[in-house]
């Protein structure tokens, strides 16, 4: 055969032995999540984080609903405005979902959740009188409780974070 020719598909793979096998390789393992029971502190602050997540998710749902079914001053701005609440109720959830399944890189999104909610409930407060004030107080104690109850020791051992060594 000559250097211009190939060899069929086949016939490249195969060597003095025969056909060469591909290997595959085999999917790393997850890792597996600490031994004992899941502690309160975390059980708490993975429901608190997922009902913030589910209160993003409900507010992006209703803006998008009102934004395409209502009167919207403008309707584009109301629809990106749900889209995007929609998207930020992502962060929390999968938080959640983390902290509920002891993952250790959970914590960080969790925290910054809580950290991103006191602005919030900053503006809300300062925004109005009556109900905005009481989801303000609300929204600031859900969020400086579940920040206490990340940093918790007890919690953080059961993310499988330590001191630092």
């Amino acid at each position: 055969m000559s250097s211009k020719q190939s060899a069929p598909k086949n016939a490249r793979k195969s060597g003095p032995a025969g056909p060469r096998k591909q290997s595959v390789a085999a999917p790393a393992p997850a890792a597996p999540a600490p031994a004992g029971p899941r502690p309160a502190r975390l059980t708490a602050a993975a429901a608190m984080t997922g009902l913030q997540g589910l209160a993003l998710a409900a507010a992006g749902l209703y803006l998008l609903v009102m934004g395409l079914l209502g009167k919207p001053d403008s309707p584009q701005q109301a629809e990106t405005g749900g889209i995007t609440v929609l998207a930020l109720a992502v962060l929390p959830l999968a938080a959640a979902r983390g902290l509920w399944l002891r993952r250790r890189w959970s914590r960080g999104p969790a925290m910054a959740t809580q950290m991103m909610a006191l602005p919030v409930a900053w503006t809300l407060y300062n925004s109005g009188g009556g109900a905005m004030i009481a989801g303000a107080a609300a929204l600031a104690a859900v969020a400086v409780g579940t920040l206490v109850l990340l940093v918790n020791p007890t919690a953080t051992e059961a993310l499988g974070i330590g001191p630092r060594e």
